[in-house]
């Protein structure tokens, strides 16, 4: 009897077993996962009440005042310039073109949306480079962010 004895308070002393790992590391793990994941969630959750998909984020800023919403345009401006980044500027004055078509009361930003594409597009390639991909959409607009990035 005392053989078992002995290897019971070996393997308890001695060696931990992955079981105590595990468990270790999920006490350590775990509520930060549980934060993390709790302040996205407040952050997605529309506490206006209204039925728009406004999306409230937490700002260093004044918290009380509410959380504007983006208008489309901006919202467009946005794609569109991850869109440059991503693929090149052509594709995005290409589909800048196709969301005016389809939605006639963004063309009052197109110009601005343009120019902003002309702006970013000299930032990521360089001046000439950028004027390649020039599209006679809403005008020369992009053209012309492309000339006043490179002479400001």
């Amino acid at each position: 009897m005392t053989h078992s004895a002995n290897h019971t308070q070996k393997s308890r002393r001695g060696h931990r077993g992955p079981g105590r790992r595990i468990g270790r590391t999920l006490a350590l793990v775990l509520p930060v996962v549980l934060v993390l994941s709790g302040t996205l969630a407040v952050t997605r959750v529309n506490w206006s009440g209204s039925s728009s998909d406004s999306v409230l984020t937490a700002s260093a800023g004044d918290l009380s005042v509410p959380a504007k919403s983006r208008a489309p345009q901006d919202v467009l401006r946005h794609r569109l310039l991850l869109e440059l980044q991503e693929k090149n500027p052509g594709v995005a004055l290409t589909h800048l073109q196709q969301e005016v078509d389809r939605h006639p009361s963004l063309a009052k930003h197109c110009v601005s949306i343009a120019r902003a594409l002309g702006r970013a597009a000299v930032r990521a390639y360089g001046p000439s480079r950028a004027q390649s991909f020039a599209r006679p959409v809403c005008d020369t607009s992009f053209a012309t962010g492309v000339a006043a990035h490179q002479n400001g």
